[in-house]
């Protein structure tokens, strides 16, 4: 059986602030996650202009495009992340929003790509990403079974690698809306490995997931859940990803191989304990 990714989803809970993405690194490294992925965004190919001019309080602004520039890292800041993982020892990924954004992650030679279910019906776009080859997760959030075969379509014409990613999009999520037994639905239905990216408070979801057979589980992580943020109430806070992570480690190895044996240890309570042995 594979070991199960652990991706620790950054996102945008970073505020802008490399100070507080180091930390997070930190964290996830620390707690023995496999990933840390990151979201990429042409802030004007992404939005419209209307959608920018709105207002909207922030730390940056009075106006939606305030907010979306002090949370969009530049090159500079890439190239940050990009040495201080590798120093850190942990791989690092982003979800592209958009053409330009995933054209510009190729520099980094990243192991992994990144669909976010927002993006699961961008023809063009997948299209793009499963061009290039990598191993692929597609979150599906929000998207049909119709929608997903599409998607999937395009990933094995292009003998593309992808994992699906059971998701559902309310930030954050009713335990009661998980619907955990879509991993195992999808896994068979399409044949292929299926994770689980999750938008809950607290673990126990996770770990169930684990424990149903997820080859990945992605959470978002913070500092604070009480820092600014869209994200940060449905998101991890350190001591919850340690726990998280030791629990599906926990998970992994009580599963086993399925094959029923009998232990050694077994063999000498049962020489203590049987009496009568005629089958």
């Amino acid at each position: 059986m594979s070991k199960i990714k652990i991706i620790a989803e950054i996102g945008i809970n970073h505020n802008g602030d490399m100070e507080i993405t180091k930390k997070l690194i930190d964290a996830a490294a620390s707690a023995g996650c496999d990933a840390v992925k990151f979201q990429k965004r042409t802030v004007d190919e992404v939005y419209t202009k209307e959608d920018l001019d709105k207002p909207r309080e922030s730390p940056w602004g009075t106006t939606n495009r305030g907010q979306k520039y002090g949370l969009e890292f530049t090159e500079r800041d890439y190239n940050t992340i990009n040495r201080y993982c590798k120093e850190k020892n942990i791989d690092w990924f982003a979800s592209a929003w958009d053409i330009e954004s995933q054209t510009f992650l190729r520099q980094y030679d990243l192991k992994y790509n990144k669909v976010a279910s927002a993006l699961l019906t961008h023809k063009t776009l997948l299209k793009i990403i499963a061009s290039e080859g990598k191993h692929t997760f597609i979150s599906t959030g929000m998207s049909t079974i119709k929608q997903i075969e599409k998607a999937v379509s395009i990933f094995r014409e292009a003998n593309c690698p992808f994992e699906l990613m059971h998701c559902n999009s309310t930030y954050p999520m009713p335990v009661g809306e998980a619907n955990l037994r879509t991993i195992v639905t999808l896994s068979e239905k399409f044949d292929c490995k299926t994770g689980y990216s999750g938008h809950e408070a607290g673990i126990i979801v996770s770990v169930a997931a684990a424990a149903l057979g997820a080859t990945s589980i992605e959470r978002h992580i913070t500092l604070d859940r009480s820092m600014y943020g869209s994200d940060q109430a449905a998101s991890l806070e350190i001591s919850g990803l340690i726990k998280m992570v030791r629990y599906i480690r926990d998970v992994e190895s009580a599963l086993g191989s399925g094959e029923k044996t009998v232990t050694g240890k077994e063999k000498e309570i049962a020489k203590k304990l049987r009496k009568v042995d005629t089958l």
